[in-house]
């Protein structure tokens, strides 16, 4: 079984019943007393970021993450339905599993669905996707003052913040790690 001594930034460990990411560690050997591990640990499913000592040589456990491509299909009830690209199976997925990535999904999107075992611990989407704009208020002539933006509502709902000569019925491309604008494009 591995120990601290195998641990790495980035691995996934099982700590009191609950998945955690090691963020950060470090190896400390005082000069009086037994070596430790000092760690910061951050919870898979509510993020939150704690930090842990473990003795040297102590018994950890790691777990293994599968990262699967999925069609995203529509909303059911309080669940968004997937469906695995390869064997076709459908599955259920919570919306608080969802997360964010709800206001960037359109139907027939491939994402990506994170699992341990076989439950369903989040859902990413690319990083840059496109989007037409379905409502936002028109800019007046004149307003060309840098960094000035208005409230634009995307195909799929979601209300992000463009620049002035954004008009509704064109297409944008966004990134959705921060919600943000990058450019118009043409279609």
């Amino acid at each position: 079984m591995p120990t601290t001594a195998d641990i790495k930034n980035g691995m996934t460990i099982k700590f009191n019943d609950q998945l955690f990411t090691i963020v950060e560690f470090q190896h400390v050997k005082p000069g009086k007393g037994g070596a430790f591990v000092r760690t910061k640990l951050k919870n898979v499913i509510t993020g939150r970021v704690l930090e842990n000592t473990f003795r040297s040589g102590e018994k950890i456990d790691p777990v293994r993450l599968e990262d699967k491509s999925m069609q995203y299909l529509y909303i059911e009830g309080c669940d968004y339905v997937f469906m695995d690209q390869e064997t076709y199976e459908q599955i259920n997925v919570p919306a608080d599993v969802v997360g964010d990535a709800k206001n960037y999904m359109k139907e027939g999107d491939a994402v990506t669905v994170q699992f341990y075992e076989t439950t369903p611990l989040s859902v990413q989407v690319p990083f840059f996707l496109e989007f037409e704009i379905i409502k936002c208020e028109p800019g007046m002539k004149g307003d060309t003052v840098s960094n000035v933006t208005k409230a634009a509502t995307l195909e799929t709902g979601a209300v992000i913040q463009v620049p002035l000569f954004v008009e509704q019925g064109e297409w944008i491309r966004v990134d959705t790690r921060t919600g943000s604008y990058i450019e118009r494009v043409k279609r």
